[in-house]
């Protein structure tokens, strides 16, 4: 399938939106204490992540700058479908375990702690792109947007590497979630505008 690059820097902008969107309804939902049905949230999301890298791949082959924003994009798929993929496939498995044996419990501790790793690593590339991204549309004369991106993605890629460093401790802090998914949805902003390259 030969796709230019505005069609798969456009699907890639979508995509990412959608993303944001997906961590934004399910942290609504653990708030509310909703339990939505993991196996089909986090495989959709799965699904996702998947198409994302795909097209952002894409889009880095075709690409004539911002290079680094879009394999920071195509590292996070990566990354998210390796943490979605622990979610589904061991959180439940371990978690038995631990119940049957307590003795195991920090074992399954351990699997836990290495998804939100993944995450946060997924987080802090998304951060990391929604900078580069920010740069570009301040350059481009877009300050507001770009400053915006910038500023966010710096909170976002800061607190991500910090819970990335120092775990679950300072994971429970929500700035490294809330600035990655308010990251995210600025970088989509910012690559619809890098659709005309």
């Amino acid at each position: 399938m030969n796709t230019t690059f505005a069609r798969n820097a456009l699907l890639t902008a979508l995509l990412l939106l959608i993303a944001a969107l997906t961590q934004a309804v399910y942290t609504g939902l653990y708030v509310a204490e909703i339990t939505p049905p993991r196996q089909l949230l986090w495989g959709g999301e799965g699904l996702l992540f998947v198409l994302l890298g795909a097209f952002a791949g894409a889009t880095l082959a075709q690409a004539k700058s911002l290079h680094v924003g879009w394999s920071a994009i195509l590292g996070a798929s990566i990354l998210n479908v390796v943490q979605v993929g622990v979610g589904l496939t061991m959180f439940g498995p371990f978690r038995e375990v631990a119940e049957a044996m307590p003795a195991a419990a920090p074992l399954a501790g351990s699997i836990v702690a290495f998804s939100f790793m993944v995450y946060n690593a997924a987080k802090a590339l998304l951060a990391l792109a929604a900078i580069v991204f920010g740069l570009a549309k301040m350059n481009a004369g877009s300050k507001a947007l770009g400053g915006l991106t910038v500023a966010i993605g710096a909170i976002a890629f800061v607190s991500n590497t910090l819970s990335m460093a120092l775990g679950r401790g300072f994971t429970e802090i929500p700035v490294a979630g809330g600035s990655g998914v308010l990251a995210t949805i600025l970088l989509a902003l910012c690559v619809f505008g890098a659709t005309d390259e």
